[in-house]
């Protein structure tokens, strides 16, 4: 068991947001207002804890199955887990939710007055996790980041009072493209899953099998796979990027942030020949404020 899973099994809502420091991105860095960080990191909490029960990445010891009325011996039924999950977000609106990441959600939803869709979008996602592994076509893949990525971006602008149909619109390319980099990045890990989210008609386009997804590293085939798909990510983050100068002040410097952290992971890619089989390439933290500085000159 590893420090964070033990202090998971301890206190399972700590142990859940001290993930927030492996994301590719900013989740609510000092900058901001206070209650935008609390409310913030409450947002994250919830969508970190559906994905790890959607990976089956819960700390040993059963404590969120035990917190959310799942019996003993059941926690490893995923299906089960996000079904009592979704009961107990659905408390957070009319009742008093179990679990201590949704009691910590609760007052931010009544705060910013905030809808159960983009909640439950992110379950629907990790439900359709369980029962499809595979997207043939890139527009299916499009249609499942609109349930696993948008979802999150939507969120933000809800917090902080920003929404506009516009907005939504660019944060949803900035959002789809992020979950496209992470998939790039984690395409080995994804595969044990039993998981390719690398579109079915790519892999034939670029004579790539899955066997050779599971190489130690990435034949002149694959690379130009990831290179492909990793240009139609940099395309939805600047299709996206004009959202940053929608906005002003640390919320700017924010979404800044995100756009930045995915440029700076295609950068982490491409520096690796686009040979993601060995591990997931990360940016240091020089070129992601490169980046961010980049982004907020409205240079992409």
């Amino acid at each position: 068991m590893t420090p964070a899973d033990t202090a998971h099994a301890v206190d399972p809502e700590r142990g859940t947001l001290d993930k927030a420091a492996d994301e590719n991105f900013p989740v609510a860095p000092f900058f901001l207002p206070r209650d935008w960080r609390t409310d913030l990191m409450a947002v994250y909490g919830f969508a970190r804890l559906v994905d790890d029960i959607g990976d089956g990445d819960l700390a040993p010891g059963g404590a969120d199955a035990r917190l959310l009325g799942v019996p003993d011996g059941s926690a490893g039924d995923r299906l089960l887990m996000l079904d009592a999950f979704e009961a107990d977000l659905r408390k957070v609106f009319d009742g008093t939710p179990r679990h201590p990441l949704l009691r910590r959600l609760q007052p931010t939803v009544r705060r910013r007055s905030l809808t159960p869709e983009p909640f439950l979008g992110l379950i629907a996602a990790n439900r359709q996790d369980q029962l499809i592994g595979r997207y043939e076509t890139y527009d299916d893949l499009l249609a499942y980041c609109e349930l696993s990525a948008n979802p999150v971006g939507r969120l933000v602008l809800a917090v902080t009072g920003t929404s506009t149909p516009e907005r939504i619109r660019l944060s949803d390319r900035i959002c789809t493209a992020l979950q496209i980099v992470e998939h790039l990045q984690d395409v080995a890990e994804d595969l044990t899953r039993d998981r390719v989210y690398l579109p079915a008609e790519d892999l034939k386009r670029f004579h790539v099998q899955e066997p050779d997804l599971a190489a130690p590293t990435a034949g002149a085939s694959v690379r130009a796979l990831i290179a492909f798909e990793a240009g139609r990510a940099r395309d939805l983050l600047n299709e996206g990027s004009p959202l940053v100068d929608s906005v002003h002040g640390r919320l700017r410097l924010l979404l800044a942030g995100f756009v930045a952290g995915g440029r700076a992971a295609l950068d982490a890619i491409a520096a690796a020949g686009h040979d993601v089989l060995p591990g997931p390439p990360k940016p240091g933290k020089v070129r992601l404020l490169r980046e961010v500085g980049a982004t907020l000159r409205g240079k992409g």
